[in-house]
């Protein structure tokens, strides 16, 4: 680099996540464009459009295409329209129907995952391997998915 701009102190809510932060050393360097880098914001639609409507490149998807695939169950559904082949799983969220959620993992047969739709990096996901964990498997899934997501739908691969 060139040059270097202090965003903030080193904890990175107080900087790496600081999106005024981030914007203001743009503008105090002249730039056009801002890459997210890895992790971080790089999958937060919100800093997107605050990097557009700052007037600068947001060098990434659109915020749109962002919050789409952020949310797994609308990125299958969206897949499937385009005609992507997709693992077999719900078709969308589970709901509190435990015949009809154990109809599903019959249909896709043992062992089965349950997947928080808001989550990411290996968190929020329980291995089930038969009907007897099932309805623990959702309930503690739902919880974690609400706890470190602030979403707490859930879909079954």
């Amino acid at each position: 680099a060139d040059e270097t701009v202090c965003i903030g102190p080193a904890p990175s809510v107080k900087s790496y996540l600081n999106i005024p932060a981030i914007i203001s050393a743009a503008e105090i360097t002249g730039a056009v464009a801002i890459h997210p880098g890895y992790g971080f914001l790089s999958e937060n639609a919100n800093f997107a459009e605050q990097v557009e409507r700052s007037g600068f490149i947001f060098i990434g998807p659109k915020a749109e295409t962002i919050r789409l695939m952020g949310d797994k169950v609308s990125a299958i559904a969206a897949m499937k329209k385009a005609g992507v082949p997709c693992v077999p799983g719900s078709d969308g969220p589970l709901g509190d129907d435990m015949d009809k959620n154990r109809a599903i993992a019959k249909r896709i047969g043992y062992p089965v995952i349950i997947k928080a739709s808001g989550g990411g990096g290996g968190r929020g996901m329980r291995v089930v391997r038969g009907d007897a964990e099932l309805a623990q498997s959702i309930s503690m899934t739902r919880a974690e998915a609400k706890a470190a997501f602030n979403n707490d739908m859930v879909y079954m691969e």
